[in-house]
């Protein structure tokens, strides 16, 4: 399940903190039924730009790009919405974080 929420697999680590965390995440939470992966991933990105986890957010980003949950233009106006509820700084930090994973996928579609 990690690797259809992200886009890759777990690296295999030493010891058991980081096996245990992503089996009971992967196998018991991201795979319960009543919501979609689009609609976790919605949620956890409201609760990333709450705390202001910039590489958390963009993990969920580009995995949100990667899998087509969301475009652009449905990222950008989660980064608006979620200003007005979160602050303008951490906000900022959201969109900043969105525009920068949109800027990398241009300039890797066009080969650079």
């Amino acid at each position: 399940m990690m690797k259809q929420v992200y886009g890759w697999a777990a690296p295999d680590v030493p010891g058991d903190y980081l096996r245990i965390t992503a089996e009971h995440l992967f196998a018991d939470i991201w795979t319960r039924p009543g919501l979609s992966l689009r609609d976790r991933r919605l949620l956890l990105l409201g609760v990333i730009a709450a705390q202001g986890l910039d590489d958390i957010a963009a993990i969920q980003v580009n995995a949100a790009l990667h899998n087509e949950e969301l475009d652009e233009e449905q990222l950008r106006e989660i980064a608006l919405f979620l200003t007005h509820y979160v602050g303008w700084p951490l906000g900022s930090r959201l969109n900043t974080t969105v525009e920068k994973a949109i800027a990398q996928r241009a300039r890797q579609a066009d080969g650079r």
